[in-house]
């Protein structure tokens, strides 16, 4: 038997043997030599990116923490505007004349997110305009109701602070820092969307630095730089939070790009570093102290090939500066027509919406450090900002409340106690100005609420146009007549 063995074992091994010879003949290289050097002559790599590789993306983030905590500092807010007795004004062949007619009560709901323990919420403009009535919802169900403190138009911003509910038991969010948000990092979207209850979606941020022009429907002096996302926002998410995996608020969600109003594909919020700075003046002024750079620039977006080229900003990054103001910050600077904004303390600037987000992070009074390119070459100086008045003081008062052309009196306590309301303010001695040119007011309306805001002085009447330019609907009623009549003013 092993006689049969030895010579198959034998004949196998000079098989093999010889196989491999032939093959190194044949083939180029060594195949052997090949397999032992495969490490260095045949690299394997993760799928990832530098320069022109590819590279390893970092798993998605747990998102359980940040949308568990979030949920409890969202709050669901209901809107309810009373029925109302409106005077419409008509034009006809024979000169204009005045029609009655009555609004009938509305309702409306929106998100809020909870940034104090002291109940403050910050929500948006336009859930809260014109409301008569405001309630919130916790998560828990809680229901309580909430006075709105004041608005911003400009940005979208508002501020509430919940009634009736004990501070330490109060969840709120902490503020991130915006200027850290990057293209592609994890992002949850969270609010009551569609009359649901709180809900949590995802989303990557898609972009920065986005203009849709929606706030100018409701200010002429509208700021919008908003952080865009595709996660999924719908009626109902207005107001609520933009949250990052730490569960930190990075922004408030606004609006979505949509042709039938419904979410498809983008929504927009704004960043948390402008809504903490108009919060923290609405909280501590009762109004926004605005400040300004004091120049007019152009949108590229807004200019046709050959005036970009002759502008030459398809040659240079930053905003083109097209005009500056008489006497302002950014004249005393040394700034000129035709410079490029590139910088904003250190904060590089690609588009008028960031310059715009920037310079809104301030107050009249502020110093910025700006960056301009003149002539090729970069340069820097140090802007004080001033308000809309041209000085560095708090607006408490304002002059555009002077181009009403009237007399305007706050109510005495007698005469709170006999129209049976908490404020308002008379109007007198009307004479040549906005009131007279623009609408049929008479003396003695009683104003009450201006864009849906409760004015209970005229103190609150000048603060309020102080942050607005544009258009101001005016409300309140006569002593002699029933129902609330309406007037539409344009301090443009």
């Amino acid at each position: 038997m092993k006689n049969r063995i030895i010579p198959v074992i034998l004949t196998a091994a000079a098989t093999s043997l010889l196989t491999f010879f032939i093959v190194g003949k044949v083939l180029p290289g060594n195949i052997l030599s090949s397999a032992k050097n495969s490490e260095t002559e045949l690299p394997v790599n993760y799928a990832r990116y530098t320069g022109n590789n590819v590279i390893a993306s970092t798993p998605p983030a747990d998102f359980q923490p940040a949308a568990e905590s979030s949920v409890q500092a969202v709050v669901h807010i209901k809107t309810k505007m009373n029925g109302k007795e409106v005077v419409f004004k008509r034009q006809s062949f024979w000169g204009d004349f005045y029609e009655r007619g009555f609004m009938p009560p509305q309702m409306g709901a929106g998100s809020g997110v909870v940034i104090s323990p002291k109940g403050y919420i910050v929500t948006n403009n336009h859930v809260v305009a014109n409301a008569d009535e405001v309630t919130v919802t916790f998560n828990d169900r809680f229901t309580t109701d909430a006075k709105v403190i004041a608005t911003d138009p400009s940005t979208d911003i508002a501020v509430l602070k919940v009634l009736n509910m004990e501070e330490e038991h109060i969840p709120y969010m902490e503020f991130g820092n915006s200027d850290d948000v990057r293209l592609g990092q994890w992002v949850l979207a969270v609010g009551y969307p569609l009359t649901l209850d709180a809900t949590v979606t995802a989303g990557i941020v898609s972009a920065k630095g986005r203009s849709l022009g929606i706030n100018r429907t409701q200010s002429a002096t509208a700021v919008e730089s908003f952080i865009q996302t595709d996660a999924a926002v719908n009626p109902g998410n207005s107001g609520g939070a933009l949250v990052n995996t730490k569960g930190q608020l990075i922004g408030i969600n606004s609006a979505i790009a949509s042709p039938t109003g419904s979410y498809a594909g983008y929504s927009y919020a704004i960043p948390s570093n402008l809504v903490k700075k108009v919060v923290d003046d609405i909280i501590e002024f009762g109004t926004v102290q605005r400040a300004f750079l004091g120049i007019g620039y152009k949108d590229a977006k807004m200019l046709s090939v050959d005036e970009i080229r002759e502008l030459g900003i398809d040659k240079q990054d930053g905003v083109y500066v097209s005009k500056v103001m008489e006497d302002g910050a950014a004249q005393k600077a040394g700034i000129k027509e035709g410079d490029f904004i590139t910088a904003v303390n250190g904060m590089q600037i690609n588009s008028s919406p960031e310059l715009l987000e920037q310079i809104a992070r301030f107050r009249p009074g502020d110093n910025v450090s700006v960056t301009y390119v003149r002539s090729g070459k970069p340069t820097h100086t140090t802007v004080e900002l001033k308000n809309i008045e041209g000085n560095t003081k708090i607006i408490k008062t304002n002059a555009p409340a002077k181009m009403l052309g009237a007399n305007l009196v706050s109510l005495s306590k007698e005469e709170l106690s006999k129209y049976n309301v908490a404020g308002g303010i008379k109007v007198s001695d009307i004479e040549n100005g906005v009131i007279s040119q623009q609408t049929s007011m008479k003396n003695g309306f009683i104003i009450t609420k201006a864009n849906g805001v409760n004015i209970n002085n005229v103190q609150e009447l000048q603060n309020l146009f102080a942050n607005n330019s544009g258009k101001i609907e005016l409300a309140g009623f006569y002593p002699d007549r029933n129902g609330v009549f309406y007037y539409g003013i344009n301090l443009d």
